[in-house]
């Protein structure tokens, strides 16, 4: 364990806080983005930790962000939507931005959609629903990407790779989250196998010919798969019409357009979903958060994982211990902090 050092949460969030403000993100942005790269790693995600800071700063030094971005909550117009432009900079800060406003609407109306447009995203998901669910809310959040799977029965890059979120809350409890690509593995996992030399499992990705390929470069050349099929294929269709056309933004293929590029964050929108299970409940009988917990006991009785487990035995740890970072991460975050991005 001499390779490794360990790391609180704050002293983490700092150091990657400073990587990217030397980059010229401002305070708004360089907090937020920091924050949810720190949960990655606090979470064991590593594909989602500090591995993204890479990708932040070539889009920051390519100029397809913009590092000095102040989102803007938009003037309320009496819906049960609530808006944010983020001005063209990183989604973080502007779903921190819009959070409070669409809980309040939530548990007022029973449902409200927060609205988040012009932004660039470069990160998981579960954030979004956790701090819903750590307001006693439901929570369902999706995003497009940049064109890198191919649609079920077809062979070259259309759909993104489309992530989907649910959290539900459970009192004091971990709550009950899942956060999944719609392609059989999130882009970064394919990257991460590159990296370490290995090969990918059957069914992952064809190449740029539209062949099966167990090559990550190749598969990074060419394109992803929906998971299950026609099924995956319909979700991740689902999501471009949802969080891309019907909020007025770009859907993968047209991210991947304006982006020019697979190598930096794509810019696009996203959808967030809150729900109050106590209105929605009404007079029925049953209280639906202790009617949730006999569920989840019986699949827990049954010997199966409830989703995200592993993340929160991760996170558990890393609060009791620290976050661990080895010796070629920390490497990582000293040549960031002195000379950023490889370009």
């Amino acid at each position: 364990m001499g390779d490794t050092t360990f790391f609180t949460v704050d002293e983490l969030t700092a150091r990657v806080e400073a990587i990217l403000a030397k980059a010229g993100l401002n305070a708004v942005q360089a907090g937020a983005v920091a924050r949810v790269v720190t949960a990655g790693e606090r979470d064991g995600a590593k594909s989602h930790g500090i591995y993204r800071i890479e990708g932040v700063l070539r889009t920051v030094a390519a100029g397809k962000v913009n590092p000095n971005a102040v989102p803007e909550l938009m003037a309320d117009d009496g819906t049960a939507i609530v808006r944010v432009d983020a001005q063209q900079g990183f989604s973080p800060p502007a779903f921190a931005l819009g959070l409070p406003a669409l809980a309040e609407r939530a548990r007022r109306l029973g449902l409200a959609a927060l609205v988040i447009n012009d932004c660039t995203h470069f990160s998981a998901l579960w954030p979004e629903v956790e701090a819903l669910t750590g307001q006693g809310l439901a929570g369902l959040a999706m995003c497009p990407s940049y064109s890198t799977v191919a649609p079920a029965g077809g062979n070259r890059a259309l759909l993104g790779t489309n992530p989907i979120a649910f959290g539900w809350p459970r009192g004091a409890g971990d709550p009950y989250v899942f956060d999944f690509a719609t392609s059989v593995a999130a882009r970064g996992e394919i990257e991460l196998k590159r990296r370490a030399g290995e090969r990918l499992p059957e069914g992952w990705a064809v190449d740029v010919d539209g062949q099966p390929t167990i090559d990550p470069e190749k598969a990074l050349g060419g394109a992803m798969l929906p998971f299950g099929g026609h099924k995956g294929s319909a979700i991740g269709t689902m999501i471009e019409l949802l969080a891309g056309i019907m909020i007025g933004d770009l859907t993968s293929r047209e991210a991947l357009d304006k982006l020019g590029t697979t190598t930096l964050a794509p810019m696009h929108g996203e959808l967030i979903l809150a729900f109050s299970p106590k209105i929605f409940a009404g007079n029925r009988a049953g209280d639906p958060f202790a009617r949730a917990e006999s569920l989840f006991d019986a699949i827990l009785g049954q010997g199966a994982r409830l989703p995200s487990q592993r993340r929160f035995m991760a996170r558990a740890r890393s609060k009791a211990e620290g976050i661990a970072l080895v010796s070629a991460e920390i490497a990582l975050l000293d040549r960031l902090l002195e000379n950023g991005a490889a370009t």
